[in-house]
This record gives C-alpha cells, structure tokens and sequence, in this order.
C-alpha cells in the first residue's frame, strides 16, 4: 500500500488543527444572541463539520444569513486568540513533504480564514492546495471537493488518503474512491468516527507515517 499512496488530503478544523473551542464559542455567542437561554454546548456539538448555512438552517431558515454573519464576526475576532495546532501536526507534515507526498487541504470554510488557520500554526507552506467552501458546488461528503483536489494535484482517488475528525470526511473519501483516515481526537469521540468504518484511525498524526512506510 505505502508504494501506491502519493497524496495526502485533510480536513481542517478538528483534524490539523484545534479550532473546537473557537467554532463552540461562535456558535454559542451567536445563538445566544438570537435564542437567549435556549442553547447549551453540548447542543451545538452536532455542528461541528457541516457548513454554517447547514447548521444555522436546521434551527431557523428565515435567519440564517443574520447568524452567519454574527458568527462570523465573533469567530473572525477570537481566532488567534483560541486557534491552535494539534500536537505533532506540524512535524508530521514537514515529513511528509521532504518525502515528496503532495498534500492538500478540503475544508467546509471559506478560503480566507482557512488560509488564516493555516498561516497562524505555519503549516501554510506544506500544502500545495486548499479547497474551501468558495471552490465549489457541494460539500463533503459529496465527492466534487476531493475531486477538485485530486484534479489540481494531478492525482489519482486511488493513489489518496482522505483524512478528517468527522463523518463527512470519511464519507466524502469513501464516495471519491480513496482510502480514509479517521482521527481519534475527533471532538465527537474515537468511537463516532470509527462507526464510519475508516480504512484506518490515527491515534496521532504521526501514525500516518508508519502507514505509508515512511518510518
């Protein structure tokens, strides 16, 4: 297998890198500002992974522009303030790319702050693309976003693994054709991302070294 496998695709939030606190408290603030009281954290853990627009129309389809835009505000503000890496990303992937492995990103955000994200833990310089939100129709687990990456990276679906803390991820890999990778430090637990049957779980990042033989 590790002969084969040249591409490496990741999510972002909740798999590269700790944005858990920053995405609960968004979504906290800007519930509570249009629902005051109603909205606990345990509530808003369901949302972590689909887009904004999924999220805030499963509560109130007439606001849902309002609440994007208030989310965004706070989460824009709070950023740097609450984003980090998770331990080991970072030396993982500076191996991966002196190995020669093309890396990319497919992420349910906008571009602009991915990219934020992204330069903040300096892993900016390892990717050779990022496909948000902006770069497509569907979302994951639609396959058009892997795809896209696959596309740009001049790669095949069977020469990738798709790697990600959440059920889109591994569903979006699955329905693309590549091999997955679920993360055990999910925000949801190891068990909930393994009920989607990943072809493997990290229990770190730098397991995937081990996997592709480059250990």
């Amino acid at each position: 297998m590790s002969k084969q496998i040249t591409t490496l695709l990741f999510d972002l939030d909740g798999t590269l890198i700790d944005t858990n606190e920053l995405i609960i408290a968004s979504y906290l603030h800007t519930l509570e500002k249009f629902y005051p009281g109603r909205f606990k954290r345990e509530d808003v853990l369901p949302f972590m992974g689909p887009t904004l627009h999924e999220a805030f129309s499963s509560i109130d389809h007439d606001q849902v522009e309002e609440m994007i835009a208030e989310y965004r505000s706070f989460n824009l503000a709070r950023h740097d303030e609450l984003v980090t890496e998770f331990p080991g990303v970072w030396e993982t992937m500076k191996v991966l790319k002196d190995k020669g492995f093309k890396l990319g990103v497919v992420t349910t955000k906008r571009y602009d702050v991915a990219m934020k994200g992204l330069r903040l833990t300096k892993l900016d310089g390892f990717f050779d693309t990022v496909i948000a939100l902006d770069h497509v129709k569907k979302v994951k687990p639609d396959p058009e976003p892997i795809f896209t990456a696959l596309e740009r990276l001049e790669a095949s679906s069977a020469e990738a693994i798709m790697v990600g803390d959440n059920f889109h991820d591994i569903l979006g890999g699955k329905n693309a054709g590549t091999l997955t990778a679920g993360v055990a430090w999910s925000i949801k637990g190891r068990d909930y991302i393994d009920s989607f049957q990943p072809d493997y779980i990290l229990e770190q990042m730098a397991d995937l070294l081990a996997i592709l033989g480059v250990v």
